[in-house]
Order: C-alpha cells, then sequence, then structure tokens
C-alpha cells in the first residue's frame, strides 16, 4: 500500500511540473487541433481509428503537429496492445523484444499489437528490415512518425505496406485556438496583440507555441504579483517569451510585403528583394507562400531569359519541403538572388495570355486535318496526316507548314525578347524564317 501511495505521489507531483504542452495533450480526436483534413468528422484516419480498424501507417509532418499526440489517443482508442519505440535509442533487439510480446499476446489473448516508432527515419535500413515480416504478417500494426520526407528516408518495402498520412503545420487559425485553450487551462488572459504574436511566430509548430506561451504566462503572473495564479499576458511578455519584436505585419501588410517583394526581384534590385524576404520571414509569413511565389515569378518575369531561373526557383521550393526553417531561409535567398539577377522576359506570360484570349474569343474550325492522329486504322482513309512533313526529315530539323487553325494562323503568341537567351531565340526563328522566304 505504501508503495502504490508512493508511486501515485510521484505521479502526481510529474503531472503538476509537466511542462505545458504535456499538460495539455489531447486525450481524444476532438482536442487536436488542426488536422482537419484526417481527423475531421468522416475522415479517413479518423474513421479508421474509431473503427479500430487502422493498418500500419506512416505519420509525416512538420515537429509540433500531433504526431506523437495522435499516436496516443490511438491507444486510447484501441483494444489492441499498445508499445512505443523511439528509433533514437531503439535498435534491432528491441524490435525482435516486441515482436516477441506480440506472438505471445496473440496466441493466448488473440490480441493484437500497435508498435508506436517514433523518428522512425532514425532507424538504418537493416533496422527498418526488421520490421518487415511481423508488419507484412499483420502480427504489428506499425504507426511509425517521422518529420523527413519518407520517400527518402523510409525503406521502400516498408514504405509500401503502410499508408502514408501527412500532417500540415498549423496555421495562425490553429494556433490561436491552441492559445485559448492553454490560457483557460493556465487561469490567464491575454491581450490581442499578445495572441496575435504567438500564433504568428508559430510557424506551424503547436509545441514551441505552448512552451512559449508557458514562459509568458510565468513574466506575466511575476509582473503582476500573483505566481500560479490570475494574471494578463501582454506583449511585451510575448515578446520577452519569443525573444523577438512584434513586427506590425496584418492582412494589408501580407499583400503591400509580397507585391514589394514581387516587383523588387522583377527590377533586378537583389538587395530590396531580400530585405522584403527577410521581412516575410520574420513576420512568420509561411515559407511554402514565399516559394510559390518565386515559381511563379521564374516564368511570369524571367522566362526564356534565363530558363534555369525555373529549376533554381522549384529546387528553392522543394527545399523549403525538404529542409524547413529556419535552414531554408538560405535556399530562398539564393533564389532571390539568382532571379533578380538574371535577365528578364514577361514574353511567356503575354503569349499565354494572347493564345488563351483567342481561343475564348475567336471561333475555330479544330485541328487541321494534316496535324490529326493518323495511328488508328480508317484514320488515313479520312484524310487525317495526309500532307503532313515530317520536320527530321529535312536537314534543317524544321519545314515551314502551319500548325495553327487557318482562323488564327497569321497570329504570333510568343514574340522572344532581346534580353538573355531570348536573344537566341529570336536570332534562330528569324534565320529559319529567312530559309523560307529566301531559299537560295
Amino acid at each position: 500500500m505504501a508503495d502504490d501511495l508512493f508511486s501515485s505521489s510521484v505521479e502526481d507531483q510529474l503531472a503538476r511540473r509537466a511542462p505545458l504542452a504535456d499538460r495539455l495533450r489531447p486525450r481524444t480526436l476532438d482536442d487536436i487541433v488542426g488536422q482537419d483534413h484526417l481527423i475531421g468528422p468522416g475522415q479517413p484516419l479518423r474513421v479508421l481509428i474509431e473503427a479500430d480498424r487502422l493498418s500500419s501507417v506512416i505519420l509525416w509532418g512538420p515537429p509540433g503537429t500531433g504526431k506523437t499526440t495522435l499516436a496516443r489517443v490511438i491507444a486510447g482508442h484501441t483494444s489492441k496492445a499498445f508499445e512505443t519505440l523511439s528509433a533514437v535509442t531503439a535498435g534491432v533487439k528491441d524490435v525482435r523484444d516486441v515482436t516477441g510480446r506480440a506472438q505471445q499476446r496473440l496466441g493466448e489473448r488473440q490480441q493484437g499489437t500497435i508498435l508506436f516508432l517514433d523518428e522512425v527515419h532514425r532507424f538504418n535500413k537493416a533496422q527498418q528490415d526488421a520490421l518487415l515480416p511481423s508488419v507484412e504478417s499483420g502480427l504489428i500494426i506499425l504507426i511509425g512518425a517521422t518529420t523527413e520526407n519518407p520517400y527518402f528516408e523510409v525503406n521502400p518495402p516498408l514504405l509500401s505496406r503502410s499508408t502514408l498520412f501527412r500532417l500540415n503545420a498549423l496555421d495562425d487559425a490553429a494556433a490561436r485556438k491552441l492559445i485559448a485553450k492553454a490560457l483557460q487551462s493556465e487561469g490567464v488572459g491575454a491581450d490581442d496583440d499578445a495572441v496575435e504574436h504567438l500564433a504568428a511566430r508559430a510557424n506551424g509548430d503547436g509545441r514551441h507555441t505552448l512552451t512559449s506561451l508557458e514562459v509568458a504566462v510565468a513574466l506575466a503572473q511575476q509582473r503582476s504579483g500573483t505566481a500560479g495564479g490570475a494574471a494578463t499576458i501582454t506583449l511585451a511578455d510575448a515578446e520577452a517569451a519569443l525573444g523577438t519584436k512584434a513586427l506590425r505585419y496584418g492582412r494589408d501588410d501580407h499583400y503591400d510585403v509580397i507585391s514589394a517583394f514581387i516587383k523588387s526581384i522583377r527590377g533586378s534590385d537583389p538587395d530590396a528583394g531580400l530585405y522584403w524576404l527577410a521581412t516575410m520571414l520574420e513576420a512568420g509569413e509561411d515559407a511554402r507562400f514565399i516559394a510559390r511565389r518565386l515559381v511563379i515569378l521564374a516564368s511570369e518575369d524571367v522566362g526564356e531569359a534565363d530558363p534555369l531561373s525555373l529549376l533554381v526557383a522549384t529546387a528553392a521550393a522543394q527545399a523549403v519541403e525538404y529542409v524547413g526553417l529556419p535552414e531554408a531561409q538560405l535556399n530562398l535567398a539564393q533564389a532571390v538572388v539568382h532571379l533578380a539577377t538574371a535577365p528578364k522576359s514577361n514574353r511567356a506570360y503575354t503569349a499565354i495570355a494572347a493564345a488563351r484570349a483567342d481561343v475564348r474569343e475567336r471561333p475555330s474550325s479544330g485541328v487541321p486535318p494534316h496535324l490529326r492522329d493518323a495511328h488508328y486504322q480508317g484514320a488515313k482513309t479520312i484524310g487525317h496526316g495526309a500532307g503532313y512533313e515530317y520536320p527530321h526529315d529535312d536537314p534543317r530539323g524544321w519545314v515551314d507548314q502551319s500548325y495553327l487553325p487557318p482562323e488564327v494562323a497569321d497570329r504570333r503568341y510568343y514574340q522572344p525578347s532581346q534580353h538573355g537567351r531570348e536573344r537566341e531565340i529570336a536570332d534562330r526563328m528569324a534565320r529559319l524564317r529567312q530559309t523560307t522566304e529566301d531559299p537560295s
């Protein structure tokens, strides 16, 4: 009895001393903030969990998005035994111990086993292979959690035997909802600008948000002399907890700053581009939003003047997903410098805009007969492909024939500029036209 009382006392003390993020850890699916695309009413993961029919899954998402929390909630919903390992400290022997206990349970009580393996990407190939037989046979249902791209870090055989669910970084609305729950739990209030600052600096990480809020609570209580009691968190408390000053960055600023960012790069000013990039990063702007705008700009404002720019921008966007902030700021900065210093052309943008306008506004007789598919039986008997000239049969690799419907045959949508590589494109097109006009 004394041992039971002692153990209970220790658990109570640990619960009181646990970090706020742990004390607020959800117990049910409805308590989880965010991830509605997975655990909202009628969504696939929720249906499987509530029916206790979950098969092996990989939970992939940034830190603080609820992977471990979701696993613990699953543990509370299942009739199966639930075991936990961390790939940071576990090895093949630990996996074998789990499978041994799973076999014993199944044989003695017909009870299945779920294994939650945190940081599954930390397991090497041999360690991951040790899981395969048990996962494949269904002896163990694996829940693997990873912050890294599983297509790179999880063995293909193991990944193919699991369903991949991707958790999203928490948006501002989810962060504010999490903060509201924490404030209610702690019995403290907060000024609106303090909440906005904490939410804006969440960077999609719920754990980081609650850790920062816990510091802000302590500062507010100390300032008001109500340690452990009611207090109100001010913006100054939030700034001190985060170690950063609040930037004025509301809805209007979001649009104004991205506008300045795009216009600076379009105007070939790398310094201004980097300044506005830094402004957005410091304000907690979504790095994926920034990356998407760079990919668009690479075609809209640089285009064929420097085709490499689209590759650079796309690589930066991929790096944001693969690396994440803060390191991905380097990839974004490199893309900004490359795009800002590249020769500029908007001719691809104006070309597709003009072509789409003609498609909408000018009636067309359809695909000319010589361009129609002539590969299927009977196509040639109805004139498909008749008169088509194969460009590779010409020494120039080009022949003078029309590829447009007659209604727009005289239209020229793409007019290359004299900037960068487009000058070469313009010269080549001019030479081809000249050989047609002057075949001698």
